[in-house]
């Protein structure tokens, strides 16, 4: 097999285009706004390093943060993926690799007191493990595809 971290990365670089996909969906079906927590949280570093940033750096270093916590956990899954091996079915795999990719994501948002899970009405619940889940099962599969084609 190749790296599995490499795979690991490519696959959580498709993962986080079928989240963003899907978050982008659920926007345009339910005509709701986007999250501010990404910008919020680029705030609160700000706060914390004495540094200041324009509203346009906020939002761009928002959006990367995301794209890097997508691939970094995909480069995760690939290191746990590999020493499991295909032991772990893929739906389980793919709901370990969201559940995950979700908990990695609001764990800061929490801890820098941008957002407080505990506080979510069920449809904040919703809207923030569907597109966990579609990481999740595009990070997997990706993964698997390239495992195979690789090994």
């Amino acid at each position: 097999m190749g790296s599995p971290l490499l795979s690991g990365a490519l696959a959580g670089a498709a993962g986080t285009t079928a989240l963003n996909a899907v978050t982008y969906l659920d926007m345009a079906l339910r005509s709701r706004p986007a999250s501010d927590t990404p910008e919020e949280t680029v705030r609160k570093a700000e706060d914390l390093t004495g540094q200041a940033l324009s509203s346009n750096s906020r939002s761009g270093l928002g959006a990367l943060l995301g794209i890097a916590s997508g691939v970094g956990m995909g480069t995760i899954y690939g290191a746990l993926r590999s020493g499991i091996g295909r032991s772990l079915p893929l739906p389980v795999a793919a709901v370990v690799a969201g559940v995950g990719a979700g908990a990695a994501t609001n764990a800061p948002m929490t801890a820098l007191g941008v957002s407080d899970p505990r506080t979510w009405p069920a449809s904040s619940w919703l809207a923030d493990l569907v597109p966990h889940l579609a990481y999740g099962v595009v990070t997997a599969l990706t993964y698997d595809i390239m495992s195979r084609r690789v090994g």
